[in-house]
């Protein structure tokens, strides 16, 4: 028994786990900075799109005002050719709820046909946002697995230094060992990246 713990401080335990844990090291840190490079990606698209959205409702917010000055000028206008000019000059979106409901044409329908491309607009960067904090989440995770396997690295790295008698080099093994596996529960349970 006491010649199996000792096997763990052997050069052979001690040099696989040395590499185990460099290549996990490197391999989470590489995956986390992929994660935080689409995590900018999408942060940056959605915040265009937001800025996109909010430009295009304050659009519409301007033709709701315009239909409205031109609705009003059609019914009062004082010849027939007047109020054919403001009609004209509605929005499609006027002209189709006038169409649809000439008693009652600035509609929910109205409204939301106005609205439709800022309202899409917005979801696009909504889902983009998500995407982002999905990366976000890989990311974070990818730093604790790259923290804890330089770790146990150091610990293991530190232990091989130490004479093939010492307990010390054993403890320090077993407990780099441990953090090895730790290591691996933690990259195998990690958030996954988006499907895009």
């Amino acid at each position: 028994m006491f010649e199996r713990i000792r096997l763990i401080g052997s050069e052979l335990v001690l040099g696989t786990v040395v590499v185990a844990m460099t290549v996990f090291t490197a391999v989470s840190g590489y995956d986390g900075a992929m994660a935080d490079s689409k995590q900018n990606e999408y942060e940056v698209l959605a915040q265009k799109e937001l800025t996109n959205a909010t430009a295009e409702y304050l659009a519409a917010n301007q033709m709701i005002v315009y239909d409205y000055q031109l609705f009003d000028g059609a019914y009062t206008a004082e010849s027939e050719d007047k109020a054919q000019y403001y009609r004209d000059s509605y929005s499609d979106m006027l002209t189709t709820a006038i169409a649809t409901n000439p008693d009652a044409p600035f509609s929910d329908a109205y409204y939301d046909a106005i609205y439709a491309d800022a309202q899409a607009m917005f979801a696009t960067a909504d889902e983009n946002f998500e995407i982002a904090a999905k990366f976000d989440e890989r990311g974070d995770a990818m730093q604790l697995v790259m923290l804890v396997s330089a770790l146990g690295l150091a610990l293991v790295a530190w232990s091989s230094l130490l004479p093939q008698e010492s307990n010390t080099r054993v403890l320090f093994g077993a407990i780099g060992i441990g953090m090895m596996v730790y290591t691996l529960i933690l990259y195998f349970t990690a958030p996954l990246a988006p499907l895009l």
